[in-house]
């Protein structure tokens, strides 16, 4: 202390310091004088939707059954889980602070820990003690003090691991990276600072180039009409960025790719800037505007794209697609209108037909014409695949589905296999009233056959109000699980999981 008195510049860095650590202790000593507030009894604040608040490690898992010798790695599972109560008791599922919750796995033993992703929006609402930020779908929804505050996201859907990055998503901003082991927050992944807008929850890796390919809908800020599509060598530099002009603002969650083309649809899930002015939703459903579908050569421009439309639905995700015989071949799993989100006079569909169904679409690029083909009868979402078969023509598919007595809402009660080979559904459905999450595919090793390997997902245990993680033969799914490591708390609801081997 003397020798920095000595020196006038490092005496104000440490009078600097000084206040900001004293403002900052204020912060914190004001935000602990706040007392907790309930949250809404909304369907996605109650139940196992309810926000866990916590966050712990837990370093011995319990394990019934034999983890196999070839699972050496990471499962990682993303999930809104909002901090606050929201403001003004207007929120949305989408909207809450994302949680990521990891299970190391190593040599038949599982620890757990999770951590919020330190976004602005959560350092902020952490020091205030409180939500500043909309927890819905309305943006003029801020509390003055953050107005304007430029933002990272909620870093809440998905996880993808790529070019030595581990980077959590969400589809309105940049990636956020954190560190696989630790899950401590890295901050916004902006590749070197050449990234131009928001990038999807759901970018899809190729397996022969190493390439990471996304896209990002209204490219030009919140309720513009253009879509970005962005490709990222496999050392992690971008190396192709188109902007495309859509037909309207639009929700666009997901999209799928060939080994020559970019698919994306566009539904008639609008966004409308003047329609929220008005006090009308800010995403609301208008079939009436059709479904239109962008074809993008991988190897050429945005002006090479060719639209072609198709009858109102909704898709939040897709399996996996190929070319076959002058065709584009996907496999998804398709609304007929989208849940959770009203139309544009601000009422709600009935949510009790609102159910996603497993489909086959196939463009035929001669005729530039989409045909449809029902696979599976059940309500089933979060489609995964052996993704070291992305782009390329593959047999199995996996999903979380219901069968018989389940519980009402988004959640769901059994893991599917599909065989595209035989068009036969194997499944397991978990103990009544519980509830399973994506199922995400572990390969055997890296040369094993499509198929071959074993399932990873997270099952909520409804008896004993609490999870567990499962992991069943991806080949013998009927069997059920072949190993159960349990926690002592659970796990809400949530979205998208990653397995990450350390092999």
């Amino acid at each position: 202390c003397r020798q920095q008195q000595d020196d006038p510049f490092e005496k104000k860095d440490l009078l600097r310091h000084t206040i900001r650590r004293e403002k900052n202790l204020k912060l914190i000593i004001k935000a602990r004088n706040k007392m907790a507030k309930p949250y809404p009894k909304e369907d996605h604040l109650i139940g196992n939707f309810a926000p866990l608040r916590m966050e712990s490690n837990v370093g011995d898992l319990i394990v019934e059954g034999d983890i196999p010798s070839g699972i050496n790695g990471t499962y990682y599972r993303n999930g809104p889980d909002p901090k606050f109560p929201p403001r003004g008791g207007k929120s949305h599922w989408f909207g809450g602070d994302g949680m990521v919750h990891a299970f190391h796995i190593n040599d038949g033993k599982v620890s757990y820990l999770n951590r919020w992703m330190r976004t602005v929006k959560w350092t902020k609402e952490d020091e205030a003690g409180e939500a500043l930020f909309p927890s819905g779908m309305d943006p003029t929804d801020t509390d003055p003090s953050v107005q304007g505050l430029e933002t990272d996201g909620l870093a809440n859907t998905a996880i993808v691991s790529h070019a030595g990055k581990l980077l959590a998503l969400e589809e309105a901003h940049a990636p956020f990276e954190f560190d696989p082991h630790t899950l401590e927050s890295v901050g916004s992944h902006t590749f070197d600072g050449k990234l131009q807008g928001p990038v999807t929850a759901h970018p899809k890796v190729d397996p022969k180039t190493g390439e990471l390919l996304f896209f990002g809908y209204m490219a030009d800020g919140f309720f513009s009409d253009t879509i970005r599509f962005t490709a990222v060598s496999k050392e992690g530099k971008i190396t192709k960025s188109e902007l495309i002009k859509a037909p309207f603002p639009s929700m666009v969650h997901d999209f799928y790719a060939t080994e020559n083309y970019i698919i994306i649809p566009v539904f008639p899930l609008t966004g409308d800037f003047e329609r929220v002015i008005n006090g009308g939703p800010a995403f609301a459903w208008e079939p009436e505007k059709g479904t239109h579908i962008c074809i993008l050569p991988r190897d050429g421009s945005a002006e090479d794209a060719v639209w072609i439309e198709s009858d109102p639905s909704f898709v939040f995700h897709y399996m996996n697609a190929y070319e076959e015989n002058g065709s584009i071949i996907s496999d998804c799993m398709e609304f007929g209108l989208p849940p959770l989100f009203p139309y544009a006079d601000g009422t709600m569909p009935k949510q009790s037909g609102v159910e996603a169904k497993h489909a086959r679409w196939e463009i035929d690029l001669n005729k530039s014409k989409l045909s449809k083909t029902s696979l599976d009868t059940i309500t089933g979402e979060f489609p995964r695949f052996d993704e070291r078969f992305a782009l390329q023509k593959y047999s199995n598919g996996y999903y979380a589905g219901n069968i018989g007595k389940h519980p009402k809402g988004m959640s769901l009660n059994s893991i599917i296999h599909y065989d595209y080979s035989t068009s036969e559904r194997h499944s397991y459905t978990t103990a009544e009233g519980g509830a399973v999450g994506e199922p995400v595919f572990a390969p055997k090793s890296k040369n094993s056959p499509d198929g071959e390997g074993w399932l990873i997902a997270t099952e909520y245990n409804a008896k004993e109000n609490r999870s567990n993680l499962i992991i069943l033969d991806a080949q013998n799914v009927s069997d059920g699980p072949i190993a159960t490591a349990q926690l002592p708390h659970r796990i809400p609801y949530g979205f998208h999981g990653w397995y990450e081997n350390r092999s």
